[in-house]
């Protein structure tokens, strides 16, 4: 029988696998009750998915809208119709000598806020259907441009026609069209050869579990892998909650914080002596603290 199981795997996930069946392989090995991603990884990319278990996933929306780090390889002076490895080079152009110096300008200059077109060979969906169904069937559909954020963009290395980086960027970006964007200022076409995730903010130096790893460790070894339900929450300030008003708050009442120091209003997480994290919740400029989101007292870890 599954099991309740409540924390967050973050998991290296291969090549070759999707998201889903990685959750799915996840679940069976923790035989647990409920998983869930935090931001899909196509198959062709490789790298950080964190998994929530049971009550961590009443907080997945954090990792979903968190920054995401991805290392990246792009080749210049070929095409695909999906901008990636999953269709084949349908075009060809003869690469200038770029030095490194260029290339690392290139990546300077880039624009960090601008709009990105969503690539037909993509899950979004239109009238029902995502995107890659019309794309296999020849159909090109009108998409709206969606604004992301380049945060960071490295250089890593540059072995022609394979250009390296590191880009730190929001939510929502296609590193596919970055690619074809980045080929485009430099007078050239590319495609993304290579993705692996690198970090999903704030989870970065922490250890990645592979599915080679997990399997070789027993049940228990397993569950000391998760990392607590609030360890993504760390951008909210700790409030202690004082004895009286738990009960309450846990039975999703607002609290009376007068007499007490609860800061400036905003979203808190909520601890108490004892008990551990009890959920978000937000302090009013009255003095009062309303809950958010709750989890359940088999979750509760100090």
């Amino acid at each position: 029988m599954p099991l309740d199981i409540h924390g967050i795997l973050l998991l290296d996930k291969p090549l070759g696998l999707s998201s889903a069946g990685a959750v799915a392989r996840v679940k069976y090995l923790f035989n647990a009750r409920k998983a869930g991603h935090t931001g899909s990884l196509d198959p062709l990319a490789s790298g950080l998915l964190p998994i929530c278990f049971g009550e961590a996933t009443k907080f997945g929306a954090q990792l979903l809208e968190a920054d995401k780090t991805y290392r990246v390889t792009v080749r210049l002076g070929e095409r695909t119709a999906s901008a990636d490895r999953e269709s084949d080079v349908i075009e060809t152009r003869t690469l200038p000598g770029f030095s490194r110096e260029q290339l690392q300008q290139a990546l300077a200059v880039f624009p960090r806020d601008y709009s990105q077109v969503p690539p037909m060979h993509s899950a979004l969906k239109q009238d029902g259907k995502p995107l890659y169904q019309y794309a296999r069937a020849g159909i090109t559909r009108e998409r709206a441009p969606r604004a992301i954020t380049i945060h960071d963009l490295q250089l890593l290395d540059w072995q022609a026609p394979d250009l390296s980086f590191d880009v730190r960027c929001t939510k929502g970006a296609y590193i596919r069209v970055l690619a074809e964007d980045l080929a485009a200022q430099l007078g050239t076409i590319g495609h993304l050869a290579a993705l692996r995730r690198i970090a999903v903010a704030p989870f970065a130096a922490e250890r990645q579990w592979s599915f080679a790893t997990l399997e070789s460790l027993s049940v228990m070894q397993r569950r000391e892998a998760l990392l607590p339900v609030d360890a993504a929450l760390g951008a909210w300030r700790r409030f202690d909650l004082p004895v009286g008003g738990v009960s309450a708050f846990r039975q999703g009442q607002t609290v009376s914080l007068v007499g007490e120091s609860p800061g400036l209003p905003g979203t808190v997480r909520i601890y108490a002596e004892g008990l551990g994290f009890l959920g978000l919740g937000e302090i009013e400029a009255a003095g009062l603290l309303k809950p958010l989101r709750l989890i359940s007292s088999a979750a509760n870890r100090a």
